[in-house]
């Protein structure tokens, strides 16, 4: 079974695999071609590819010979052309939202696996990449927030009196969310957290969070432990508490999304302008629509003295650990299709095969990706 490692487009600066996840497919008897220039911006050499058993490649010989590509950012349309009919493809795809991308890979035969819709059950923990890039996230949100506020996040007593520490606000209390407290608690900022599931206050509590709590929020068991759809009654009072709480903090870290549909709007115009100048939103969910009104997705804007960072990449920002994490999640799902003798096995009785894989032999297989697209 040969891998093949493309280098990522655009400001991306993670890898897909790691020397060390290089060298421990090389012990299940894969071969593992990586293209020039792969993890330079992760700051992993081709020399250090080449020590683990890797084989330095262009894109173009990486394309007509790997069985399988893996990646991080979905492929373009036009590159899925380039694809043979019976690679396989493995990468974040966000299928319940690209359409023309999911046709593409229909259209070309290729096999398609989306590490973002892995499902999320105790065995794949281990293979979950929203999680471990959303630590990540979480937790950069917070470091840039403390350099771009213009006060401390810790409360000081010195000689010239005592400052006070700064109120930091989390719009959701997933791992981003519960990540972006801890390492704001570290920095000394009072913390509240807002989520529509109660199940996780005690997790916020643990964390020396405060709860923001709002009565009569729907919690769906099924939806795999993800935030769902409010009804409009619920999100009037939502609004009024969320406004209540913003406009006394210094920094709001938004981190609130519902999969496969737009991030839901918490963070309206009227409460940034009650917010007090010199105030910081970092907003996770911009690439979605942002949970505040006036994010633009990878900008950092201005509004009556409120700063507003619209930023969904973090993970890119720490490129060196972030790739590290991503790729030890690949590893442990490649571990499901390679064999003892290092070839490709496609058991689609397994769960996380079968829950992970979007195209297969020139058809549209997984069920939540049609009824979203409406195949």
């Amino acid at each position: 079974m040969l891998i093949g490692v493309l280098k990522e487009q655009g400001v991306e600066q993670r890898v897909a695999l790691t020397p060390a996840v290089v060298s421990a497919l090389v012990k299940l008897k894969v071969e593992v071609w990586v293209e020039a220039g792969a993890g330079n911006n992760a700051y992993f050499s081709d020399g250090e590819y080449t020590a683990s058993g890797a084989l330095i490649k262009s894109s173009s010989e990486i394309l007509d010979r790997a069985g399988l590509i893996v990646r991080i950012n979905p492929p373009r349309v036009d590159e899925v052309k380039k694809f043979r009919k019976e690679m396989i493809c493995l990468s974040v795809l966000n299928p319940y939202a690209n359409k023309a991308l999911v046709l593409g890979l229909k259209e070309s035969g290729v096999t398609a696996f989306g590490l973002d819709i892995i499902p999320r059950t105790t065995p794949a923990q281990a293979m979950d990449i929203l999680s471990s890039m959303a630590t990540v996230s979480g937790y950069k949100a917070v470091l840039m927030a403390a350099l771009e506020l213009p006060r401390f996040f810790p409360m000081f007593m010195t000689a010239a009196g005592t400052i006070s520490p700064a109120r930091l606000m989390v719009l959701g209390a997933g791992v981003a969310g519960l990540q972006a407290l801890a390492t704001a608690r570290k920095l000394g900022a009072v913390v509240e957290v807002f989520d529509v599931r109660a199940a996780v206050k005690e997790e916020v509590l643990s964390l020396g969070g405060k709860f923001i709590e709002v009565e009569g929020a729907v919690d769906d068991k099924s939806a795999g432990g993800y935030a769902v759809e409010q009804t409009d009654e619920f999100k009037q009072r939502q609004a009024a508490a969320i406004h209540d709480h913003a406009v006394k903090s210094d920094v709001i870290i938004c981190t609130a999304q519902i999969p496969g549909k737009n991030a839901p709007l918490l963070i309206r115009t009227a409460t940034v302008d009650a917010m007090r100048p010199g105030s910081v939103i970092v907003d996770l969910a911009a690439s979605t629509g942002g949970n505040c009104e006036l994010t633009v997705n990878g900008e950092i804007k201005m509004h009556g003295g409120v700063k507003i960072i619209g930023n969904s990449n973090l993970p890119s920002m720490m490129s060196s650990d972030a790739s590290s994490m991503f790729a030890k999640n690949v590893l442990n799902f490649l571990k499901l299709l390679i064999s003892k003798e290092g070839e490709l096995t496609l058991n689609f009785e397994d769960d996380i095969i079968k829950g992970s894989c979007v195209t297969h032999a020139g058809a549209v297989i997984n069920d939540r990706v049609k009824s979203a697209l409406n195949l």
